[in-house]
């Protein structure tokens, strides 16, 4: 049983397991207590952070439509968890990222630049700092969650403060590697923060043919999880979630599950198109519940900001981000071994083969 005076939002959940944590609502109104060390300061600071992130998705989609880019994941309508699920995180914690995840990974500390470059196709893209703990960006579905698991467990086992989480979508719960995942983090405590952004779709399946259960939340508990549904377009919601996490995680090597409400406002990729899949009046009532509104909203009744405020802030943001694209396709063409290098600490056997053969037969013997 958790402590309901030090975990009272887990502990109430765990009452009511199929409500939805708030702590400000669609009118931008506070409905419940804010997370600890959020004032009107950092509500602004994170109001201003997410106008970013909308200029740094906007950038990347111009530049793969222009040709310049590969396909690229859109985040639009989920920045309050890209932020939320990070905020507060040491900077040696574990960061294990699925493809969804620019806002979060720059949150963390990657330089935008460096995610650009992964999207463009070149491969300094995934040589993070050894100074920033965040994995490279996983495309398989679900694929990066045991490694968030291991990490985690490592981290209990040196006896030291860090802590692992992985974010992932709902399309992951239907992967064999999140079930394993769930079990062993559980059954070992491995101070692991599974962080699930229901965004509604995976691809163009729709989360009421993902699963029949009421929620993702229950499928935690169901593997003996501290868990808990939270509304993920409330920034403020999720960080007091994520606070209690870590405090789980950090304190009580205690694992948890996290589902966070949220919606995916734009194509699954630049390779989508969401129209052959959900009517335009879906996408526009899920436009009333942009976690970005939600704040300007909040900000505007606490006369924080008003329309040229907000003007400024956007054309700071597409200036940034252009600043990066120019860095990002400025950048030197990769050595063609590059791709074996920032993945394996050490390659296995094949991988040299298949390094040695490339470098064969682009640089054949005279």
């Amino acid at each position: 049983m958790l402590d309901p005076i030090i975990y009272p939002i887990f502990a109430e959940y765990a009452k009511q397991p199929y409500q939805m944590y708030q702590v400000m609502n669609e009118q931008g109104e506070i409905i419940g207590q804010k997370p600890e060390g959020i004032e009107n300061e950092q509500i602004l600071e994170l109001y201003t952070w997410m106008k970013r992130m909308v200029a740094f998705d906007k950038v990347c989609i111009n530049l793969q439509r222009t040709g310049r880019m590969g396909t690229y994941p859109s985040i639009r309508g989920q920045e309050a968890c890209q932020i939320g699920s990070v905020y507060g995180l040491l900077e040696t914690d574990w960061l294990v990222p699925t493809f969804r995840e620019s806002g979060t990974m720059w949150y963390h500390g990657i330089d935008p630049v460096q995610i650009m470059q992964y999207w463009i196709g070149n491969e300094k893209g995934s040589e993070h700092p050894k100074s920033k703990n965040v994995l490279p960006i996983q495309i398989c579905v679900g694929a990066h969650l045991p490694h968030a698991v291991g990490l985690g467990w490592a981290e209990r086992l040196k006896n030291g403060e860090n802590i692992a989480i992985c974010s992932f979508s709902d399309g992951a719960t239907s992967e064999g590697d999140f079930h394993a995942a769930m079990n062993f983090a559980a059954v070992y405590d491995t101070r692991t923060i599974f962080f699930l952004q229901n965004n509604k779709y995976a691809i163009s399946t729709h989360t009421n043919l993902q699963t029949k259960a009421e929620c993702f939340a229950v499928k935690g508990e169901g593997y003996g999880l501290p868990s808990i549904k939270v509304d993920g377009n409330d920034i403020l919601a999720t960080i007091a979630v994520m606070q209690e996490a870590q405090k789980m995680a950090r304190d009580e090597n205690k694992s948890s599950f996290v589902e966070a409400m949220t919606y995916r406002l734009l194509d699954h990729t630049t390779s989508d198109n969401a129209k052959l899949y959900r009517e335009d009046s879906e996408v526009e009532e899920a436009k009333k519940f942009d976690p970005i509104l939600r704040l300007e909203l909040y900000l505007k009744l606490e006369n924080l900001i008003n329309d040229q405020k907000i003007e400024e802030i956007e054309k700071n943001g597409s200036k940034e981000a252009e600043g990066y694209a120019e860095k990002a396709l400025a950048s030197e063409n990769p050595a063609p071994e590059d791709m074996f290098k920032y993945l394996l600490a050490k390659p296995y056997p094949d991988l040299v083969k298949q390094m040695q053969s490339i470098n064969e037969n682009l640089n054949p013997a005279s």
